[in-house]
């Protein structure tokens, strides 16, 4: 019997990259999508991830789970600490976008840059940095960057403007990092948009890697 994955997105413009990764990589595997764009717009009005919005993004993984998804992924990762609160409350894994590539980033150096376009995004991201470094027991160094106007830019549909933010932050602010990973799954378009040989560090981006982790996770459900 083919499994079901639920992808929670909190922008409608992630469910055409997710979908063409779940084809990829989960081809046998029923994929549907679920969108409330209000969850992102109260963090970032608020300025952080309030309860209320904890509990209606618990709520949407319950519909999920009650929908027949055998496991979810949560794709905002402005929303992380709602997404550990689930994988604690559900039976059901609940998978948080950017854990896998948190774990991966530990491992390959200890000077670690971290972009993203929104300090909502930002903190959680270096929060889980720390977390799955300390597992690992691997001291790190973090170098941030705040990309300014660029989510704004992606929302309005102007890629451009988004992409170029993000290289000349990635050409200038990165220098000298083991890797950088990408915070938001909204930036994972950008390397492909630069010249090769244009980077000297590996750069890490969340949605082929937790599409890959859902992968493994749906396996090991179904013993494989």
């Amino acid at each position: 019997m083919a499994q079901t994955l639920a992808l929670i997105h909190t922008s409608p413009t992630l469910t055409p990259l997710f979908g063409a990764l779940c084809a990829e990589f989960l081809p046998e595997t029923t994929i549907f999508h679920m969108v409330d764009e209000s969850l992102i717009k109260d963090t970032i009005r608020e300025g952080r991830l309030r309860r209320v919005t904890m509990r209606r993004l618990l709520a949407m993984i319950e519909s999920a789970e009650m929908a027949g998804a055998d496991a979810v992924m949560v794709t905002c990762s402005s929303i992380g600490p709602g997404v550990a609160l689930g994988q604690k409350l559900f039976d059901i894994p609940v998978i948080r976008v950017d854990e896998a590539m948190a774990a991966a980033a530990v491992r390959m150096g200890p000077r670690i840059g971290v972009m993203a376009t929104l300090r909502t995004t930002l903190e959680p991201t270096i929060a889980l940095l720390e977390e799955k470094a300390q597992e690992a027991g691997i001291e790190i160094e973090i170098v941030e960057s705040l990309c300014e106007g660029a989510f704004d830019a992606v929302l309005a549909g102007d890629t451009m403007t988004h992409d170029r933010i993000l290289s000349h932050a990635l050409r200038n602010e990165m220098k000298g990092v083991d890797v950088v990973i990408l915070a938001q799954a909204s930036m994972a378009r950008v390397v492909k948009t630069m010249p090769e040989g244009t980077l000297t560090m590996p750069v890490l981006s969340s949605p082929e890697l937790a599409v890959m982790q859902a992968r493994d996770v749906l396996a090991g459900l179904n013993g494989g």
